[in-house]
């Protein structure tokens, strides 16, 4: 099944803790991927940066939540037990507890505020129970969304630009995204643009190396339409007359289903790059972009806790 959401989880969470006994948080958090029945490759699931595992994320919120509010104590680190709160939250809702329970409680909103954010609302539904609705990610699912919301738009921004620019700025483009890359080994020299009159089809040369001992051979082609397979064998034919063993094909485009499945098997090697990918790799690599602002993601230093007690 799919990893439930940390608001799904607090209900089961707190039930863990019901006879009062303290127990470790991550003993708790084994008991609820057994209880939701969760595999080895949703427990391996990580949130897009990769910075934590997504039902450990998701656990560790939902036991925030709890802690701030009052329905679980923390006797010491990663320990916890409930609370007289707790137990009357767990009997006076049966089906389920989130943050609209928590709400209720004047903690709720002084945790909120102190955080600095405040929760989306959404009109009450009519014959609800009157109360808010509030989104089911947590902070960090909800500031990777906007962070890829965001880049999303830049993309298509940038794929607009490249449309705008001549061919020749397309060229060079690939030339300085690959380079950024890593290929070429950081040397200016280790490039080469060769779109011209004869070049067979042949645009760049990215040279792996100093010596020139390896190359990848590049066409970068500023097509709007569909690219389509034949376009995929008249650059293999070109790989093939200078002896290349692999080439890397960029377009502002799309690639067409049978130009991919004939590049996935073809002799010598190669890449296609459609201009989706493109405006992806400018963000990840800085071609073209500017750093608009950076925020620091911070968590507790335990080890610098820990000193104090060892």
């Amino acid at each position: 099944m799919a990893i439930p959401d940390f608001q799904t989880l607090m209900r089961p969470l707190l039930a863990h803790y019901e006879d009062g006994e303290e127990r470790r948080i991550a003993t708790v958090r084994e008991a609820l991927a057994e209880e939701f029945g969760l595999d080895a490759d949703e427990l391996r699931e990580r949130i897009p940066s990769g910075a934590a595992k997504t039902f450990d994320n998701r656990v560790g919120w939902a036991t925030t939540y709890l802690y701030r509010v009052g329905l679980l104590q923390r006797p010491r680190r990663s320990v916890y037990r409930i609370t007289d709160r707790g137990r009357e939250v767990l009997r006076a809702n049966t089906e389920r507890i989130d943050l609209t329970v928590l709400s209720q409680y004047p903690e709720f909103a002084a945790f909120r505020k102190g955080s600095g954010r405040t929760p989306p609302v959404r009109p009450p539904v009519p014959g609800g129970n009157g109360g808010v609705t509030i989104v089911e990610t947590t902070p960090e699912e909800a500031i990777e969304a906007a962070i890829g919301e965001v880049s999303t738009a830049l993309a298509e921004e940038l794929r607009d630009r490249i449309a705008a620019n001549s061919p020749e700025f397309f060229e060079n483009l690939v030339l300085d995204v690959l380079e950024k890359m890593g290929y070429g080994g950081g040397h200016v020299l280790a490039r080469e643009r060769l779109g011209r009159s004869g070049d067979e089809g042949i645009d760049g040369v990215i040279r792996e190396d100093r010596l020139g001992l390896d190359v990848i051979y590049v066409q970068a082609k500023r097509w709007q339409a569909t690219v389509g397979r034949p376009a995929i064998q008249a650059f293999v034919g070109a790989l093939q007359g200078a002896r290349a063993g692999k080439g890397v094909i960029f377009t502002a485009s799309e690639f067409s289903r049978e130009a991919r499945e004939y590049a996935e098997h073809v002799s010598p090697r190669v890449t296609l790059v459609d201009g989706r990918r493109l405006a992806e790799l400018m963000i990840e690599y800085n071609v073209g972009v500017d750093v608009k602002r950076t925020y620091d993601l911070k968590d507790v230093d335990e080890n610098y806790f820990d000193a104090e007690t060892a």
